[in-house]
């Protein structure tokens, strides 16, 4: 190994490298499957305090202590998320009927224009209890995995919430943390690099709130004008789907024009799309721009593979948690890239991390 030339034994060594991350990664993906539950409350409670970190940070520079400030922050959260749900799930049950008709005319409309494969949709609607009746079986199963589900969820969100407290009361002691467990003269550089992915996470988390409000507030008042029914279920639903970035818009808005097609004819649906089309242009060429512009910036290519590859791994949430994960690593290879930036010819070594 010593005698081969120094281009080869450095493209060895980073060979080495790469296979050792290369197998790190593998055995981190292997355990966080087999402790899924754990790893997606840590994961949740860490957005949940990126979202939340601000608050808290000014009631302890207003003197309030740590952990006072913790729980206020906590407990603010709960009521701003309850009373949230609250709305929209008020929302979408006030005007669930009316969104479940219209989709349902919207099959009636699609059968009368294109014949047997309209027909098989509207016949499936029309013989929903028959299809009920004989598969009730499975359908109790359902049932009785929902409820699971659900109480899997609640669990999920309680253990999410208490480590958002306990992130939020110690947060002062990370630098402190990294410092100890960073290995020789590596301290400054680890914590620049959880410092940079902390802050990409942060920043998209509050960019992605204040976008998704924007969002539902100009669609919900464009649906209103339109008279489109069950807009502010329509709006709720939009709110919610801007946190799967372009596929939730794009579902969200499918709904919305099926929707104003169904119970306002063919123009007003025109009219719906075009308001769906106007959000969606002014959040990809304003508000993004504007609001996101100290966030890691990703394309739209790879926030699409990654969306992709987290419902692939995790579902629903796999694709929420997926684009504010890969906006960290984007953060740390940015802040590797600047403190080991290619040295100057005659240079051998990279520039040391200032003290």
């Amino acid at each position: 190994m010593l005698l081969l030339p120094e281009p080869v034994r450095r493209l060895a060594a980073w060979c080495v490298v790469l296979l050792l991350v290369a197998a790190v990664g593998w055995v981190g993906v292997r355990l966080c499957g087999e402790f899924r539950t754990a790893v997606t409350a840590v994961l949740l409670a860490l957005l949940g305090t990126a979202l939340l970190a601000p608050l808290h940070r000014r009631l302890v520079r207003a003197g309030v202590r740590r952990p006072v400030s913790a729980g206020l922050t906590c407990a603010a959260v709960v009521a701003v998320v309850g009373g949230a749900v609250y709305i929209v799930v008020a929302a979408l049950v006030d005007s669930g009927d009316e969104i479940i008709a219209s989709l349902h005319n919207a099959a009636r409309s699609l059968s009368r224009h294109f014949g047997a494969a309209g027909t098989g949709l509207d016949d499936l609607a029309a013989n929903s209890r028959e299809l009920l009746r004989k598969f009730g079986g499975t359908a109790a199963s359902n049932v009785i995995s929902g409820v699971s589900v659900v109480g899997e969820s609640i669990a999920l969100a309680v253990l999410a919430l208490v480590l958002v407290f306990f992130f939020l009361r110690d947060s002062h002691l990370v630098t402190g943390t990294l410092r100890a467990i960073a290995p020789g003269d590596s301290g400054d550089t680890l914590e620049a690099v959880v410092r940079r992915a902390y802050e990409a996470v942060e920043g998209f988390m509050r960019g992605t709130t204040l976008i998704a409000l924007i969002d539902a507030l100009c669609t919900t008042v464009g649906l209103l004008i339109l008279r489109v029914p069950g807009a502010l279920g329509l709006g709720a639903l939009v709110f919610v789907g801007a946190y799967i970035p372009y596929l939730g818009a794009f579902a969200s808005g499918a709904v919305a024009v099926l929707v104003a097609l169904a119970d306002r004819g063919f123009v007003i649906a025109l009219w719906a799309l075009g308001v769906v089309l106007a959000v969606q242009l002014l959040e990809g060429h304003v508000l993004q721009p504007v609001i996101q512009s100290r966030t890691v910036q990703m394309h739209p290519a790879v926030v699409m593979v990654t969306i992709t590859a987290g419902a692939s791994v995790a579902g629903i949430l796999g694709m929420l948690l997926a684009v504010p994960l890969t906006a960290a690593a984007f953060g740390v290879v940015q802040e590797l890239r600047t403190r080991y930036a290619s040295s100057p010819p005659g240079s051998p070594e990279p520039p040391e991390s200032p003290e």
